[in-house]
């Protein structure tokens, strides 16, 4: 049955190759199940059935050193290191010589021991721990697959080498030698009955003695090729869970209150594959009130599925420790269990009153998909953790498909307060983040306690509803407050900005908190478009929208800065208050302006002051088929007030600029343009429903607001030069040759900064310059004396006038005198 499960789960893709030729070995191993002395540390197994006894060993110090041809133990069987004749033992290296895969279905333990002691088991060949495993020793556990134990002094106590050994050492370990094909290590189990909600604490996890479980305030390592933990249960309460895949190189080991410290290689060539599957959970929860403990998981291709845990819950008044995630290729967090009570998830939570650690992840490649979790909380009065992640791409996607709750289906990164202490923040740095189908990324307050901030930085971000089912499922960029909590900031860093189909990116209240502020940087453009539906248009905004009636809380600012922002089909980029409170104001900075389609910008309240508007464009405001910019007040509200500026505005098809109010005082707009098409100023109270281009700050029942329209033109006097009274000498800025030289002419070029038109704009133009060639004037050349048959006469100019064209002509009077012919002093020759 076990070798059927195994390449059932190979031919699914969840097992790679190399784990799945260690995997099926336990299916023959268990027949032959065994500890047996390879006779090279005077070890001595006195076996009993299914239980070996194990004694003796070489003692150096506090260390004690066990070598074995074979380490199996059957399921209800036991191996029982028995410290009866090495009572001051505090470490124990036992290895395994003999190239059999150790499989481990019963219990491992240590007796008559005075101290807690650790226990290493080092078998090149790998380990299989089943479901019936189980530890009971008092100190830290590594089971590793390496090659060698490194110690201070330079000894190796290397499991490859069985020949006995001539000295042994009392010094530390300092470190794990891996060879060039370390076998896998696999934990089978049940998998555990957590329960994990988007608002609950994580509860239900009923280990017993199931699974490996350590004491308190102790490590749990496990470090070998490709580690497969497939329903297995990992527990080191309030201790540290350490799972690394090592193909070659070494692992250096820190002593820490804990047990060990672990540090990796810097070349990402040197790590294999981690698959948590099945239900399978890591976890530091420590029952009696000790910290929370830590996770770190170090490999190439970190895979967590099937509603697997990696859980620190703190509840101790500790800080607890960090869930640290290195995938040098990608990770991997998707689904849910069958029964949709858990999420494959990491979580990291307080509820006592010690902070929250932090979940830190760096890997190429994330993606959370079909409702995976990374969660951050706090349920008391202590802060939560931030969430830091650094990835080149990132994903977050979907839901999961049958999950009655459409909160609990979708994927989320979430830091959030449940108490009132204030939740921790979310700062993402990536090259290309998609958010997609429904999922979530965001930081919210769910009691009194105030949230985190958001800190995006992507060279591309898109936020996109398609996909995502019917109903209240909305694919998030967001800080919002669903409780008396304020919201924290969302500042956005990028180069492109997409928001498509009813995405959303937002800060906003939906309870009685103040709502925070949004701050979006686009080097390059905002795209703004689409709908899901009539009632959930694609949006960037702050807002107050109450669930539980009149709010006074107040909406924070949206700020853009951008090249190019277009907003289309639906679209809309706003502040909204719909409590008593004030809406904030909204803040563009853009060259290019575009709203198209029925798009909009509006700064809107219900009861408060009213939402302002700040247009600054260096370019284009281009408004078409039926698109708005709004600062308007419901009910008793004030109209707010709209400043734009830009060189052109045009609107078409039904576009409008509207301040309007019903109860309270239409809004004031301010306009400064050079260039103002389509659009006019007309008093409308309901400019939407008249099909013409509409500036309007009316109100149905108070005073209208004004509407000022600075339409700056050019004064064609700013383009005059005032004249040198003091005129130069033309003849001594002029290239002339002979006066008998035919072929000279004057020719207008230009008016430079002369406008044929007083009443015309100044606009660039190119100055007069003198294009000929001169260069023949300046040679030395050989001059023949001739006489011209028909010299020209030279008359001088006397007037001049203006001709048809406009342009200035020179007239003389026509002379009768003859003149004789005479001798020219330059009849140039060809050359």
């Amino acid at each position: 049955m076990r070798v059927l499960t195994f390449l059932l789960l190979f031919t699914s893709g969840l097992l790679t190759p190399g784990i799945m030729q260690t995997a099926i070995l336990p299916s023959s191993g268990f027949a032959n199940a065994q500890v047996t002395s390879d006779g090279t540390t005077n070890t001595t197994v006195n076996p009993s059935g299914n239980n070996f006894n194990i004694l003796n060993g070489i003692e150096k110090g506090n260390n004690l050193f066990h070598s074995f041809s074979n380490f199996s133990v059957p399921t209800d069987g036991s191996a029982t290191f028995d410290l009866t004749n090495t009572p001051n033992i505090t470490t124990i290296f036992s290895r395994v010589t003999g190239r059999n895969v150790s499989n481990i279905d019963g219990l491992i333990q240590t007796i008559k021991n005075t101290n807690p002691v650790s226990l290493f088991l080092v078998n090149p060949s790998g380990i299989i721990f089943g479901a019936n495993a189980s530890l009971n020793i008092g100190g830290s556990f590594i089971g590793t697959t390496a090659d060698s134990v490194l110690f201070a002094d330079g000894f190796k106590f290397n499991a490859t080498n069985a020949t006995p050994l001539p000295l042994l050492t009392m010094s530390v370990p300092v470190g794990l030698q891996f060879g060039s094909n370390p076998g896998a290590i696999a934990v089978q189990g049940l998998g555990h009955n957590a329960q994990l909600g988007d608002s609950l604490q994580v509860s239900g996890l009923n280990l017993g003695t199931r699974g490996l479980q350590l004491q308190s305030g102790k490590t749990l390592a496990l470090l070998g090729g490709n580690v497969a933990v497939e329903g297995g249960l990992l527990s080191a309460p309030g201790g540290l869970i350490e799972l690394g895949s090592i193909t070659s190189s070494s692992v250096t080991l820190n002593s820490i209150p804990q047990g060990f410290a672990f540090n990796y290689p810097n070349t990402a060539a040197s790590f294999g594959n981690i698959q948590i599957t099945q239900r399978a959970l890591a976890s530091t929860r420590d029952l009696s009130g000790g910290s929370g403990g830590a996770i770190q998981i170090q490999g190439k291709q970190v895979s967590i599925r099937d509603g697997s845990l990696i859980l620190v819950q703190n509840r101790s008044n500790q800080t607890a420790g960090n869930i640290a995630i290195n995938a040098t290729e990608s990770l991997q967090i998707i689904g849910k269990s069958p029964n949709f009570q858990s999420s494959s998830s990491l979580v990291n939570e307080t509820i006592s009153s010690g902070a929250s650690g932090n979940i830190t992840i760096t890997t190429p490649q994330l993606s959370i998909d079909r409702g995976g979790y990374i969660f951050n909380r706090t349920f008391s009065a202590a802060p939560g953790g931030n969430i830091v992640i650094n990835a080149e791409q990132m994903r977050v996607n979907g839901f999961a498909f049958g999950d009655p709750s459409p909160f609990r289906a979708v994927s989320q990164i979430l830091a959030a307060s449940y108490g009132t202490g204030k939740g921790g923040n979310v700062n993402i740095s990536t090259k290309n983040l998609s958010i997609l189908a429904g999922g979530n990324i965001a930081a919210r307050p769910y009691a009194s306690g105030n949230g985190g901030d958001l800190i995006v930085k992507a060279d591309t971000i898109q936020v996109t509803n398609e996909g995502a089912p019917k109903g209240s499922y909305f694919s998030l960029l967001s800080t919002a407050t669903f409780g008396f909590g304020n919201a924290g900031n969302l500042k956005i860093d990028t180069r492109k900005l997409s928001v498509q189909g009813g995405g959303r990116v937002s800060a906003s209240s939906i309870v009685l908190g103040n709502a925070g502020s949004l701050t979006i940087n686009a080097s390059e453009s905002i795209d703004v478009n689409g709908v899901k539906d009539a009632a959930n248009p694609s949006y960037i905004g702050t807002a107050v929208r109450s669930v539980f009636g009149v709010s006074s809380a107040t909406s924070g600012n949206t700020t853009i800065n951008t090249p190019l922002l277009n907003i289309s089909n639906g679209a809309t980029v706003f502040v909204q208050n719909l409590g008593s409170g004030k809406a904030g104001t909204l803040n563009i900075q853009a060259n290019t302006l575009r709203l198209d389609n029925g798009a909009s910008i509006s700064a809107s309240t219900k009861a408060g002051g009213g939402g302002n508007t700040n247009l600054q464009l260096r370019g284009l405001l281009l408004m078409r088929h039926g698109s708005f910019i709004s600062a308007e007040a419901e009910g008793s509200g004030n109209g707010g007030n709209l400043t734009l500026n830009a060189p052109n505005i045009v609107g078409l098809e039904n576009s409008d600029i509207i301040a309007n109010a019903v109860e309270g005082k239409g809004g004031n707009i301010q306009i400064a343009t050079q260039g103002i098409i389509g659009l006019g100023y007309r008093n409308l109270l309901n400019p939407r429903e008249v099909s013409s281009n509409d500036i309007t700050a009316s109100s149905q029942f108070n005073v209208s607001g004004t509407v000022q329209i600075n339409n700056i033109g050019v004064d064609p006097s700013s383009g005059l030069v005032q004249l040198p009274v003091n005129l130069t000498d033309p003849s001594q800025q002029i290239a002339t040759g002979c006066s008998a030289n035919t072929g000279s002419s004057f020719v207008a070029t230009g008016r430079g900064g002369v406008t044929q038109n007083p009443t015309q704009e100044v606009r660039s133009d190119r100055t007069w310059s003198d294009i000929r060639d001169i260069s023949s004037f300046q040679q030395n050349s050989t001059v023949t004396p001739q006489i011209s048959s028909s010299p020209e006469v030279l008359v001088q100019a006397t007037s001049w006038q203006h001709n048809a064209e406009g342009k200035i002509e020179l007239i003389a009077d026509i002379s009768s005198t003859l003149v004789q012919p005479s001798l020219t002093c330059a009849a140039i020759l060809k050359n």
